[in-house]
């Protein structure tokens, strides 16, 4: 049965669907020796060559998950000549070519999935799945509840009004003005946790995210990974029906 290439690609590992578009229309992809740009293009992959800069693509490799601390610094793509460091080169050991499930801004921390599975991947992102991601965030100033209530029931940035969150103080620091909140959204806007904070007033000194739906980091140091349990990638899947 035939598949549009940017979706074989994303199975196969080779990027996320997203960046496999990139790839199809800027000519660095082939089908049995034939370049092809058009994003409508398909293909069976039981029987056709599929080739990304001429190097055949295997169609069918070992699924692999796995969660890393994302340290600070640290640029969430699988290549960027612009970025001084990448995320993959922090599971370059986990035996498949992998890339970032979603992003971290290169300032921001903590729990960064990556996988060659781009179905996972896809549900894992995709806005209508509204899997939900937990952030730690020191912001400055101290935050009065009634701000976190307005945060919790949605504001309006330059892209729209943010869907209901759930927040929570954890700590007021006279000493430094400055707040620490948990926060849980189920979007995936650029940026998104920065903004609402800088929108009531309170911007972001650091960030990290602790939680995607009930995988949390855990006991992972900054630039630990570890491989995701087949239980933990179908707890992941339930969330995004």
């Amino acid at each position: 049965m035939e598949h549009r290439l940017q979706k074989l690609l994303a199975a196969a590992g080779v990027a996320s669907r997203r960046e496999a578009e990139e790839l199809i229309t800027s000519g660095r992809v082939s089908v049995d020796g034939e370049v092809v740009t058009q994003l409508g293009a398909k293909a069976d992959p039981e029987c056709a060559v599929i080739s990304v800069d001429g190097k055949p693509v295997e169609l069918h490799p070992r699924k692999v998950y796995v969660v890393l601390n994302k340290p600070r610094g640290y640029t969430s793509t699988r290549r960027d000549p612009h970025a001084a460091r990448v995320v993959t080169d922090l599971v370059k050991d986990a035996g498949a070519s992998l890339y970032p499930v979603g992003r971290l801004d290169a300032d921001s921390e903590g729990l960064l999935i990556l996988t060659n599975d781009g179905d996972f991947a896809l549900r894992m992102t995709h806005p209508r799945h509204k899997v939900p991601k937990t952030y730690r965030v020191e912001v400055r100033g101290l935050v009065a509840e009634d701000t976190l209530l307005h945060l919790a029931r949605g504001i309006v940035l330059e892209d729209g009004m943010t869907a209901p969150a759930k927040l929570r103080l954890i700590a007021l620091n006279t000493t430094r003005h400055a707040s620490i909140v948990d926060i849980t959204i189920r979007e995936g806007r650029k940026r998104q946790v920065r903004r609402m904070f800088e929108a009531v007033g309170h911007p972001v000194i650091r960030l990290s995210r602790t939680a995607l739906g009930n995988l949390k980091v855990g006991k992972l140091k900054p630039g630990e990974w570890r491989f995701l349990t087949q239980q933990e990638v179908e707890s992941l899947l339930a969330l995004a029906c």
